[in-house]
C-alpha cells in the first residue's frame, strides 16, 4: 500500500542519531540512496533499492519548500515491533535520544485484546507509535 513516509525536520544530523536508536531497536537500518544531492537534506531507514524502484521506507528530511519543518496536528505514523520487548527498547531509546513520551509501553485493549504499543514525540514533535500484535500476555 505504501512505498514510503517522509516527515520534516529543522536537524537532520539530530533526527538521524535519533531515529538511528529509535528505528535500530526494531531492527531497522539506514537506506543509501547513492545520490550524494539527496543523502544531503534527508535520511532513511528501511528497503531503498535499483534506484528506488523497490522502497519501503521511512524518511525524515528537510522539507522541500525549504520553511520550517513543523508536526501535522492528527498525523502519526506507527512501526511494527515483532515483540513486547522492541516496543519497550524502542519507547527506551526514543527518550535517550531527546523525545518525548506519548504513552508508556502497555497493552491498549481498546484498540484490540493484543494490541501492545508506545508512543512518542520526536524532536521536532512528529508523534510516532510502535505496535506489536499476536501475544496478550508476555511472551
Amino acid at each position: 500500500m505504501l512505498t514510503y513516509v517522509y516527515v520534516g525536520t529543522n536537524d537532520l544530523a539530530r533526527a538521524t542519531r535519533f531515529y538511528d536508536a529509535a528505528l535500530g531497536a526494531l531492527g531497522l537500518r539506514r537506506c543509501v540512496t547513492g545520490d550524494p544531492e539527496w543523502d544531503r537534506v534527508s535520511a532513511g531507514w528501511g528497503t531503498y533499492e535499483e534506484g528506488g524502484l523497490r522502497e519501503l521506507a521511512f524518511w525524515v528530511g528537510k522539507p522541500f519548500n525549504e520553511k520550517e519543518a513543523t508536526a501535522g496536528n492528527g498525523t502519526m505514523v506507527a512501526f511494527r515491533a515483532t515483540s513486547w520487548k522492541e516496543v519497550e527498547d524502542f519507547h527506551a531509546a526514543a527518550l535517550v535520544e531527546g523525545g518525548l513520551s506519548e504513552g508508556v509501553p502497555g497493552l491498549r485493549p481498546h484498540y484490540g485484546a493484543d494490541f501492545y504499543a508506545a508512543y512518542v514525540r520526536d524532536l521536532d514533535g512528529n508523534k510516532l507509535a510502535v505496535v506489536c500484535r499476536g501475544f496478550t500476555a508476555r511472551p
